[in-house]
């Protein structure tokens, strides 16, 4: 409960001010696990001992015995080294009950933190269609953009289209050369070129919109106009499918007509960062912290991907963003020291963080699948979609941190059992839809006109409640460590709580204030449940 964690914070530094005649810049308050260990901790005592030269369990008791309770307080334990145990009087949580159910939807909202933040993911090339990887980048993107913007943060979501470099005239080439394999012409095929079914679909609509005008006259730039056109399309529409939308979708190709990316090197040979050597242009990355210096300028005059990647992110920069992330695939890796050293060259302070996601591994029947059995080629985001659904495919992305490799059972996710994660999350929001469904439908009157509760005297309630506390700070926590993972264990948790209500707890009780009471606990932990189901981008179905 976070105004019950910020009270208790002020207590601690109160105690700390009254017994030692010390400030701190922090005090760490967690939820521990097992409630015998109260409702709240601290390691303030542990943390202080070097700083005070004294014993961590004696400084322990010294602020215990110069905390002003205020009537939150049970009781009060040190434990082990120096833990300081809160027990919380039960009557607190009902202060959190009450906030959701005037709050509703809003609760945890974190106030305005008054930052613009720019936030890159998926940026697949056009050129095909978006595989495992790509929706795991989907899903893992949105989903942070949901939990910062509920944290208080402002989110433009951006999705850059790689269509300014060579692999998009190969694409160009691979559909001219479909183009007249139609007519039965030959056209030499790239040696790079793409080969998927949707090329072939695309030469297909090419001759329906221009007949054989292209097998007389030169046709590249609509080859490439249109192909990066309809895949994109295409993009956008399995995107939309996974409950995945963008603010913004940015041209790389609109940087080099606008001359960013001429301005940009122009820029850094200005600024002094750039020497030339064996005919290239190198820059000086090094100077901040990257282990040898980058090539941006190639001996042939080509560009290299780093420098139209500096003007994009100077670009972002320009449009008055206070901090940008990239969320980029685990093969970026050694490519981001670079980036952000070049940035750096333009800006006091570091201003753009890079989150690295890791590769996914398909499962089925116990073994790796690559291949999709319907299309025959690796397996992309609309088979997940047409196989699983796209509310199990986000859960089970968002069941991991980004930095960690991870395994997506097909075999579990279609479960429709509390085996499967996603349906026993689910399955509790409809669980409670039916409560009521049931009590409107045989005549169980209730009443939402409460203040005061007499009847939720349990400790399966004060679990439930202690859960629902948590959940403003945990937003503020998970969204400032980009953690959108620790939503999903929220909502596994919370739904282990509510099973366990539910099973041992009389609901529908013949007492119309009992009943009632307990028909409100419910509806508050609805409230919340659809509200984190809705960060990962899962839906909260009324019947199962």
């Amino acid at each position: 409960m976070k105004h019950i964690e910020e009270r208790l914070k002020r207590l601690i530094l109160g105690a700390l001010k009254d017994a030692y005649g010390i400030s701190v810049d922090a005090v760490h308050i967690e939820t521990p696990a097992d409630k015998r260990h109260g409702d709240y901790a601290t390691n303030i005592a542990m943390t202080l001992a070097k700083r005070l030269q004294s014993n961590p369990r004696d400084i322990a008791a010294n602020i215990k015995a110069a905390l002003a309770d205020e009537g939150m307080f049970d009781a009060i334990d040190i434990a082990g080294p120096g833990f300081i145990n809160f027990y919380l009087d039960k009557t607190l949580y009902y202060d959190t009950l009450r906030d959701i159910l005037k709050k509703r939807e809003s609760f945890g909202d974190g106030e305005d933190k008054g930052v613009h933040i720019n936030l890159e993911y998926v940026s697949a090339n056009p050129t095909g269609i978006l595989h495992v990887g790509h929706a795991r980048g989907a899903a893992a993107g949105d989903s942070l953009a949901r939990l910062l913007r509920k944290a208080g943060y402002k989110v433009t979501r951006e999705f850059y289209v790689n269509d300014g470099g060579n692999q998009i005239m190969n694409l160009a080439r691979s559909v001219e050369a479909r183009y007249f394999e139609l007519f039965g012409e030959e056209k030499p095929f790239p040696e790079d070129g793409y080969r998927g079914g949707e090329i072939i679909d695309i030469a297909k609509t090419m001759r329906e919109r221009y007949g054989d005008r292209f097998l007389h006259e030169d046709g590249i730039d609509s080859f490439r106009e249109e192909s990066v056109a309809e895949l994109l399309k295409g993009l956008k529409r399995d995107l939309d499918a996974f409950g995945v939308t963008f603010d913004v979708f940015y041209s790389e190709k609109s940087l080099y007509e606008t001359g960013a990316v001429e301005e940009t090197r122009e820029a850094l040979k200005a600024k002094g960062y750039t020497y030339e050597k064996e005919g290239a242009l190198f820059l000086r990355t090094t100077a901040f912290g990257d282990e040898k210096d980058r090539v941006i300028v190639k001996s042939d005059g080509t560009y290299t991907y780093l420098l139209p990647d500096i003007a994009y992110h100077r670009e972002k920069l320009s449009r008055g963003f206070d901090a940008l992330i990239d969320i980029l695939g685990a093969d970026h890796h050694g490519y981001v020291p670079r980036l952000q050293a070049a940035l750096e060259m333009f800006t006091e302070e570091r201003r753009l963080e890079v989150l690295i996601l890791q590769l996914v591994k398909v499962l089925q029947n116990g073994e790796e699948v690559k291949m999709s059995k319907r299309s025959g080629r690796t397996i992309t985001l609309r088979d997940l979609i047409e196989e699983v659904g796209s509310d199990a495919i986000r859960y089970f992305f968002a069941r991991h941190s980004l930095n960690t490799h991870m395994d997506l059972d097909l075999d579990l996710a279609i479960k429709q059992t509390n085996e499967n994660p996603v349906y026993y999350a689910q399955y509790a929001h409809a669980r409670i839809r039916s409560v009521f469904e049931k009590a409107d439908n045989e005549g169980y009157a209730y009443t939402d006109d409460i203040d005061t509760f007499e009847h939720l005297d349990d400790e399966r309630v004060h679990d439930l409640l202690a859960a629902l506390g948590a959940y403003p700070s945990l937003i503020e926590h998970a969204a400032a460590t980009r953690s959108f993972h620790r939503i999903t264990q929220f909502i596994h948790r919370l739904a282990q709580k509510l099973h366990a209500f539910y099973s041992h707890i009389v609901i529908l009780d013949e007492n119309v204030r009992a009943r009632s009471e307990k028909l409100l606990l419910l509806e508050a932990v609805r409230i919340v449940l659809k509200d984190a189901l809705n960060l990962i981008g899962v839906s909260a179905p009324e019947k199962m």
